[in-house]
């Protein structure tokens, strides 16, 4: 069966991606449509990709973090909104602020237990989502909420919201204290900026380190190089993968001669991350 394209779904996988329109196309056909696939069918090509997919696809509004006051737990909450004009209503921020609150007091399992919690006068979270649609005349949505306990108290946990609420992360730190605050900040900022996707390589998934090994192959022999080096090669590339991709060991952005680990270090010895959650409209 022919997947049919629009010259929109093209344009905007180029908008995702920065690759050609052509390239795109095919990419696109390959992949019956799924824009997920197409960038990988992309990467595999060995196309340098810009992947600023979530700034382009953003949908409205608003990113919440929050921490309790001894910084023990903190929670990380998106209310989608339809436009622009609701989610920078004073009064659509402040919803999303008594939701956030809400969680953080009682710290849920998941997203269906938040919603299940109770909001005021025998109304749950979900239904009062649910009248102020009604209210706005636009849908609502609560659609990621996550949260970080510190174990047995130890650490803090630090909040970072960037953007006017457009995007949001709460970031673990193994040592208490106010003398890491700043340090707890610094780390937010570079999570929001650089999207790690672990803390370190041991937290990378089994499942995405075998993409990784695939696509480095199928970078490897779309280059011509021999079978027989295309392992060694990928494995190559995963290492990269790491230090670009790995919290602990991406450059420090406000220093790039170090790493994050080695800023963090540079504190106190025993200075690291425990966990980090990131969450952006789109």
């Amino acid at each position: 069966m022919t997947t049919t394209l629009s010259a929109a779904d093209v344009k905007k996988l180029r908008d995702m991606t920065g690759a050609g329109m052509m390239d795109c196309k095919k990419a696109l056909e390959e992949a019956g449509g799924d824009f997920d696939k197409a960038v990988e069918v992309l990467r595999k090509q060995g196309q340098k990709l810009s992947l600023k997919r979530a700034d382009r696809e953003a949908k409205e509004g608003a990113v919440i973090a929050l921490t309790s006051a001894n910084r023990n737990n903190g929670i990380l909450i998106r209310l989608g909104c339809e436009t622009d004009f609701v989610a920078k209503n004073e009064d659509f921020v402040n919803f999303a602020k008594q939701l956030a609150e809400i969680a953080l007091k009682n710290m849920p399992s998941n997203l269906e237990a938040f919603l299940a919690l109770p909001f005021s006068d025998g109304v749950s979270v979900a239904e009062k989502i649910a009248e102020q649609t009604g209210v706005t005349g636009e849908k609502m949505e609560l659609s990621h909420y996550s949260k970080i306990e510190t174990a047995g108290g130890e650490g803090q946990v630090l909040p970072y919201i960037h953007m006017g609420n457009r995007a949001g992360v709460i970031v673990a730190l193994n040592l208490e204290g106010p003398d890491y605050i700043e340090a707890g900040k610094n780390i937010a900022m570079q999570i929001a900026a650089m999207r790690p996707v672990a803390v370190d390589k041991d937290g990378v998934s089994a499942e995405l380190i075998e993409k990784e090994i695939e696509i480095g192959k199928e970078q490897a022999r779309a280059e011509g190089k021999p079978e027989a080096m295309l392992e060694k090669i990928a494995m190559g590339k995963l290492t990269k993968f790491y230090q670009e991709s790995t919290l602990l060991n991406q450059a420090y952005v406000k220093d790039s001669k170090m790493t994050v680990a080695q800023y963090l270090q540079s504190l106190h010895k025993d200075l690291t991350v425990t966990a980090f959650k990131h969450i952006e409209l789109g």
